[in-house]
């Protein structure tokens, strides 16, 4: 699995309801979501990501509530792999369950810039800052895992095997 684009940074503890506010949770809609994804931090977010970008954040991303429509409002915002120094523990379940790239990689972190663009190779771990030159190494994905993200989510994954 590999990724590629461009990055947009956060800071540290970036929890659930500033992911997608509370006030946005009367759909499950992924691309209402996406409208709202990270609007309270920054009212142009969305308008601002590709299909592609990648966000990279400092420690406790997705800390907060349990809601699983902050990695929904996510990956429907068209972000391919979150990374950061650490993430919630709920929300990094979450993040697998519905098919979106997390990976933890303190390194990285401290070395890419708003802007760059990164390639990240799931399989394998590496992480490479391209407009930098510089790579970092996480910990890759284990097949399973991989499986469940290529195809969308666990639900997706288990229709798929079972049709």
């Amino acid at each position: 699995m590999q990724f590629k684009g461009t990055v947009y940074r956060c800071g540290r503890d970036i929890d659930t309801d500033v992911i997608i506010p509370a006030r946005y949770l009367t759909t499950s809609d992924p691309a209402e979501l996406a409208k709202h994804c990270m609007e309270d931090l920054d009212t142009q977010f969305a308008s601002k990501i590709s299909q592609g970008d990648m966000i990279v954040a400092e420690e406790n991303f997705g800390c907060g509530s349990s809601r699983e429509h902050a990695p929904i409002a996510i990956k429907a915002a068209g972000i391919d792999v979150v990374i950061a120094k650490s993430f919630a523990r709920i929300f990094y379940r979450n993040s697998i369950n519905i098919g979106l790239a997390i990976m933890e990689c303190p390194e990285a972190v401290d070395a890419i810039s708003n802007g760059d663009v990164v390639f990240v190779d799931a399989t394998t771990g590496v992480i490479t800052d391209e407009t930098t030159g510089q790579s970092f190494q996480a910990q890759p994905f284990p097949p399973f895992l991989q499986e469940i993200i290529q195809a969308g989510g666990l639900v997706k994954r288990w229709q798929a095997k079972l049709a």
